[in-house]
């Protein structure tokens, strides 16, 4: 009887067991992720160590091949370049529907593949809504296009890059609303430019993080970039008044704090999937009086940028720069010295392989009739500046007037544009490399006989008389 009942409790238990087992099982099938552990030995790659040993080694060689190839980050969103070749739009015509669809129409039958609208305006107010808290609570929204989605969708549909330009630190608005952001005088009263506009203060990283905010909700508007506009100091007499808080400043110069605020909005739009370009004077190429007192280094932000737009009108430069009599008279001459400057500067500011921006200047669509003598502007002139452009060794052109009105004849067509981009990569690939030999040169020598520090007294400063002062578009 003992023998039997002890029988019966072995099967039993052992049926127990076996259920308990299958369930177990069930549970591990079930869970999130049940790898097999993989044990990577020095100079072993993860792929390898997953691989049986029955790979093939063309398999294995292949693997080891795509490993060494550059991968984007995990969750970054892919930014696909753009070769532009674009207009500006001001916020109000980009808001008429009637003036966007003839500017649509336009750009269909021309090279013309990207518009640069205000998302931002000239005097602090975002032009679109936009939502986002600090937007808000700032206050800084007028509506000038009230359906600014659609639009980027319309755009899209044509095959048109959308760039979203964002004058920076030249902001009328906040000098009421957020005046401890903005540039002050001694007795604490905000400064204001001649047109009465406040600036912030580039020292001010608290305002950084609104120009972020801006671009991040134009990313989600449908913009594919961000073109910042006044990313700089205000170069008129009046700034000899300022007084910056040296908690601030902590050592930093002008051109210290644009280079590191331009870094800290790159970074940051990049992580959004956002392209991020600036426009720059044009006067600061190649002249370091100017690019102190405007705090940009033409070659230096070049690095932290995707594309750099020098405003190389030749209206605004002063007689006799380049050696050009009267520039606004000649706009092939003077775009072809300043982009030669542009090439000899950036190619000594990336000698050491660091990253350089595409270089998209801002051409002259406009007639500057103030100049005592000037040139009227149109379709050959548009031509010669665009000819200008290629024959320096660049591919990217916009156009600026204010009025937004082009001289669409003095663009090619799709299939025309298209031609003559064959044309230049043929003619190109037959001019010898430019490496300024002598300049390069001359440059090691000079560094080797620099002085040691102590040994510059009486060293006069550079000057820059023959510069204007250019202004920003």
């Amino acid at each position: 009887m003992n023998k039997m009942h002890q029988g019966l409790l072995l099967c039993l238990f052992s049926l127990v067991w076996m259920l308990a087992g299958c369930g177990g099982t069930g549970r591990l099938e079930n869970m999130p992720t049940s790898p097999e552990p993989i044990v990577v030995e020095r100079g072993e790659t993860v792929a390898a160590a997953e691989n049986s040993p029955e790979e093939s080694e063309e398999e294995a060689a292949a693997e080891t091949e795509l490993q060494t190839e550059e991968l984007p980050q995990e969750g970054a969103p892919r930014r696909e370049p753009v070769k532009v070749k674009g207009v500006y739009i001001s916020a109000y015509v980009a808001g008429t529907t009637s003036m966007m669809d003839e500017l649509i129409a336009k750009m269909d039958e021309t090279e013309c593949n990207t518009v640069v609208i205000d998302i931002k305006d000239d005097y602090g107010r975002i032009v679109c809504e936009m939502d986002s808290a600090m937007i808000q609570e700032i206050g800084s929204i007028k509506k000038y296009i009230p359906q600014v989605q659609e639009l980027t969708q319309k755009l899209h549909e044509h095959e048109i890059y959308v760039i979203g330009r964002l004058p920076a630190f030249r902001d009328a608005w906040l000098g009421d609303v957020r005046p401890d952001w903005c540039v002050k005088l001694a007795d604490g009263t905000v400064f204001r430019d001649r047109d009465g506009n406040s600036w912030i203060n580039p020292y001010c990283e608290e305002a950084w993080d609104y120009l972020v905010e801006i671009g991040r909700q134009a990313k989600r508007l449908g913009f594919d970039e961000i073109q910042f506009d006044y990313v700089r100091f205000c170069t008129e007499k009046g700034m000899q008044d300022v007084v910056f808080d040296e908690e601030d400043i902590r050592g930093r110069s002008r051109t210290d704090i644009i280079l590191e605020c331009m870094d800290y909005l790159y970074e940051n739009l990049k992580a959004e999937g956002l392209y991020a370009s600036a426009d720059v004077f044009g006067a600061i190429i190649n002249n370091d009086v100017n690019a102190d007192s405007v705090g940009q280094i033409y070659g230096e932000l070049a690095k932290h940028l995707d594309a750099i737009s020098p405003m190389i009108y030749p209206s605004h430069y002063g007689s006799g720069y380049y050696g050009i009599d009267q520039p606004d008279l000649c706009p092939y001459e003077t775009i072809t010295a300043a982009l030669n400057d542009s090439r000899r500067e950036l190619y000594f500011a990336g000698a050491g392989g660091e990253p350089i921006a595409e270089v998209r200047p801002w051409l002259q669509d406009f007639t500057a009739s103030w100049l005592p003598e000037y040139r009227e502007y149109g379709a050959e002139e548009i031509r010669e500046q665009i000819q200008a452009v290629y024959d320096a060794g660049y591919d990217e052109w916009m156009l600026w007037d204010a009025s937004c009105k082009y001289a669409w004849e003095g663009l090619r067509s799709p299939e025309e544009a298209e031609a003559e981009s064959h044309e230049i990569a043929e003619s190109r690939a037959a001019l010898p490399e430019t490496t300024w030999a002598e300049e390069t040169e001359a440059a090691e020598q000079g560094a080797a006989e620099e002085p040691e520090a102590g040994e510059t007294e009486g060293m006069t400063e550079k000057t820059s008389e023959s510069a204007p002062e250019t202004s920003a578009s």
